[in-house]
């Protein structure tokens, strides 16, 4: 009756393609939630009672988890529901939320906005996005969801200052110079900051997000060895953290305007 399939996880992000063929009728008594989620709903209507309460659930709403939560899932109509599953572990969650990760009881409300960024998440994650771009994303939306049940909590960690911005972003910059490899939660981690803070105060000082900065010192990587007489385009994107070939051009492409051909031409 419920099949869940993984589209992601990375860094204590866990993304999940969650379809429920229940027929119309109450649901199974006692189930047990496994870990912090927030839970879209993108197709169907049921009703969720846990700790007490009974929540209609379609659409417009998402719902929050948390582990050891006794749950049940009644459905008013035939045809099951289609949601979207965004976990994250209780540290992740933690350094979002104030420190504390058990979310809100209330169900959230979903704005038009954040529910096309939600499905653009999804259609990245089958395109096969570069994966830190996909964590940066899931950890943003999660952090914009939790901001409508308290903004003042998720705020606060932010660093208060313009000099207090710049320091972190310089130091994030450091850190991905000595190894692009590095996730957002890591640099959050050695920087001893919030991951949904460090990417918007990154892309506020930089105009671009952390994702965008990592691909781009692999591209100046490719061009420094292409500049040199690089052929082997395979290898050389193996080396330098691009998921394949095609990958590799078409980064130097979006960063330049010319394939790594006509680039050697030029520089070598």
């Amino acid at each position: 009756m419920l099949s869940v399939r993984p589209l992601l996880r990375s860094d204590g992000v866990e993304l999940a393609d969650v379809v429920c063929t229940h027929g119309r009728g109450r649901g199974h008594e006692g189930e047990q939630a496994a870990f912090h989620a927030v839970v879209f709903v993108r197709r169907g209507c049921f009703v969720r009672s846990a700790d007490g309460a009974e929540d209609v659930l379609d659409p417009t709403l998402a719902y929050c988890m948390n582990p050891g939560q006794e749950q049940r899932y009644d459905h008013p109509h035939d045809g099951g529901d289609v949601c979207t599953s965004l976990a994250l572990d209780a540290e992740l969650l933690a350094s979002l939320w104030g420190g504390d990760p058990r979310l809100p009881q209330a169900p959230l409300r979903v704005t038009p906005a954040l529910d096309l960024e939600h499905r653009l998440l999804l259609a990245a994650t089958r395109a096969d996005a570069d994966r830190h771009a996909l964590i940066e994303r899931a950890i943003g939306l999660t952090a914009i969801m939790l901001e409508s049940a308290d903004a003042f909590r998720v705020a606060s960690g932010r660093p208060a200052t313009l000099r207090a911005r710049r320091a972190i972003t310089d130091g994030a910059r450091e850190l991905l110079a000595a190894g692009s490899e590095r996730s957002l939660p890591q640099l959050a981690r050695a920087l001893a900051v919030s991951p949904h803070h460090l990417s918007r105060v990154f892309h506020e000082m930089t105009g671009h997000t952390i994702s965008r900065h990592r691909m781009r010192l692999r591209a100046r990587c490719a061009l420094e060895r292409i500049a040199g007489g690089e052929r082997d385009l395979a290898g050389l994107a193996a080396e330098l953290g691009f998921a394949d070939q095609s990958h590799l051009c078409r980064v130097v492409v979006g960063e330049t305007g010319m394939t790594p051909s006509k680039l050697r031409a030029l520089l070598a």
